[in-house]
């Protein structure tokens, strides 16, 4: 429990501290002053309760009538309380989402936390998706509503006990065991020891629920990722008819869902058993308890119905926790969930790199005593020295699965299995992987990646060098919307656009993982020929099982025929276009 109270005053001291968290704050005052003024308007009903049927006992028509009126402004006043507090506290929650919702990117982006999470087969963490949309939302929506409702409680409770005090100033007498037993306010007392022994019952009976919430949350979060694969992957799953298989897959996590659904309600039945007729008594029991009153006399039946309703404020106030009871489970489930994702993803991005980063001053690249192992920590390969001249073209040769991908990885920084020494050459380096990238973007915006597209003139005249000059291409450059579902690339086409990527950013050195693998000989010697012409002194690192006709005199590195995956320097030879 001080673990999770801990996280939850981290993540709210995290909220406070972003841009505009302070203003938050003072909004959280202000609904405080809101729920303030509720106090004083409920006060005035508890009053009206003894006037109105005061007036109902005295036959008095003209007092009920007015008193039907005060309840009118009572009921203005009280709603226009409730949606101003609303509207502020929903206020709050964009800003405070927000700020918690900038702070999980920013821990996820940064040192590619995104990529190491996701490949770290012994983190405890899953769907960082969901931890950073739903958790977010969720945490801030819990936050400002039970808390500031407990902070409002607690002020209320000492209103409400004053006035119980005043109002209950006579005894209840009886005898217990043969002793007489006189209790002076014992409403006062009644009301706290009835709520005590509900919250107890309440938190034996519901103690599960937070451990069964966040099961649900991660089975649900798994089932919509499985969904979202087979979107992505619909072509596939429809060519090779895996609708079977892909049901078996939906199937079986749902199933899953099922499995923890079930614990899940009947554990709220087990609660409910208690907390419905507590639900649906507690604001008939008061009446009850202080109908002894009205019997001997101390109280009119207008002053019942004041007690009554003083007692029944007291009682629900006090009953904050076993209202909120599931509100808070998800609260603290949330927050577990939510500050482990941030510690993890910081944690893992400040972990020091196993390679030796330095910065060539002779702009090119210098590898020396590079290792690099798979996760098991078995040896993949090992390169004594390497060097790259700039403007040189290097084609890396290999069996698949001898590690010439890993390598790249390793070079771009993103491979924790690894050690050595690397010194990278100045100016603008980029990485495209086997599979092609395309963002959430226009067509545009997909070759001007990771920067933004400035001329359109020059992105048509890219894309009609690479080849991919038809009326679709043209039509969606023109209308600048996103790659959508009506929109299809083959895979020839998105790795010519990855071939204008590379002449619209105009790095320095480029590493290329089959980067033209679906394109005939013919064509990728052409794009070859392309990035040469346009790219006379950029440095190409090349993987692929095909020779790379077109960038002129290379380079190679042959991995077929060593056993030891140890590459010595006069293994690598040049070869003449």
């Amino acid at each position: 429990m001080n673990s999770t109270l801990k996280r939850i005053a981290s993540l709210t001291s995290l909220c406070i501290k972003g841009p505009g968290g302070k203003i938050g704050i003072l909004y959280c005052f202000i609904v405080l002053a809101l729920n303030l003024v509720e106090i004083q308007l409920t006060l005035k009903m508890i009053t009206w309760n003894k006037d109105f049927f005061s007036a109902l006992e005295k036959y008095d028509a003209q007092a009920a009538l007015w008193q039907i009126g005060v309840v009118g402004v009572i009921t203005l006043a009280s709603a226009s309380q409730y949606l101003i507090a609303t509207y502020i506290r929903q206020l709050v929650q964009i800003r405070w989402r927000t700020t918690l919702t900038q702070a999980s990117l920013e821990r996820w982006f940064s040192n590619k936390a995104y990529w190491h999470l996701n490949t770290d087969e012994n983190s405890p963490l899953d769907n960082p998706d969901q931890r950073i949309s739903e958790d977010c939302r969720i945490f801030v929506d819990r936050l400002t509503g039970k808390v500031l409702d407990l902070f409002t409680g607690l002020v209320g409770l000492t209103t409400y006990i004053a006035l119980l005090w005043k109002l209950s100033a006579f005894p209840i007498a009886f005898t217990l065991f043969g002793t007489p037993v006189v209790i002076e306010h014992y409403l006062v007392w009644t009301a706290p020891i009835y709520v005590l022994i509900s919250s107890g019952l309440t938190h034996w009976m519901g103690a599960p629920l937070m451990k069964l919430n966040v099961i649900q949350q991660h089975r649900e979060a798994d089932m919509r990722f499985a969904l979202a694969r087979i979107r992505e992957s619909k072509e596939a799953v429809a060519l090779e008819n895996g609708e079977k298989a892909e049901r078996d897959i939906i199937d079986r996590r749902y199933k899953r869902i099922l499995e923890n659904w079930r614990h899940l309600i009947n554990r709220e039945f087990i609660l409910g058993i208690f907390t419905r007729p507590y639900f649906m008594t507690v604001l008939r029991i008061p009446l009850f308890l202080a109908f002894p009153a009205y019997l001997m006399g101390y109280v009119a039946l207008g002053g019942l119905m004041q007690l009554g309703s003083a007692f029944t404020r007291l009682v629900t106030t006090l009953s904050w926790f076993i209202f909120s009871y599931k509100e808070l489970a998800e609260l603290s489930a949330t927050a577990n969930r939510l500050a482990s994702f941030m510690q993890q993803a910081e944690a893992i991005g400040k972990e020091p790199s196993p390679i030796e980063w330095n910065r060539s001053a002779d702009k090119q690249l210098h590898i020396r005593d590079l290792t690099v192992r798979d996760p098991a920590g078995e040896n993949l390969l090992h390169l004594p020295e390497l060097i790259v001249k700039s403007g040189e073209a290097v084609w890396i040769d290999g069996p698949s699965g001898i590690g010439k991908s890993t390598l790249l990885k390793t070079l771009s920084g993103i491979w924790p299995h690894c050690e050595g020494q690397v010194s990278l050459p100045p100016g603008k380096t980029l990485f495209l992987p086997q599979k092609a990238y395309l963002p959430l973007g226009s067509l545009a915006e997909c070759i001007a990646y990771p920067d933004k597209p400035e001329n359109p003139e020059t992105i048509r005249e890219l894309i009609k060098k690479v080849g991919l000059t038809c009326p679709r291409h043209e039509e969606q450059l023109r209308q600048a919307t996103e790659l959508g579902s009506d929109y299809r690339l083959s895979g020839g086409e998105q790795q010519r656009l990855m071939v204008a990527r590379i002449l619209a950013t105009r790095p320095e050195w480029v590493f290329l993982d089959e980067a033209t693998s679906s394109l005939d000989a013919e064509a990728e010697e052409q794009l070859y020929r392309l990035l040469r012409t346009s790219l006379p002194d950029t440095g190409f690192i090349v993987i692929a099982h095909r020779e790379p006709k077109g960038l002129g005199n290379y380079r190679r590195i042959d991995l077929w025929n060593r056993k030891p995956l140890e590459i010595p320097n006069e293994n690598l030879r040049v070869a003449l276009a």
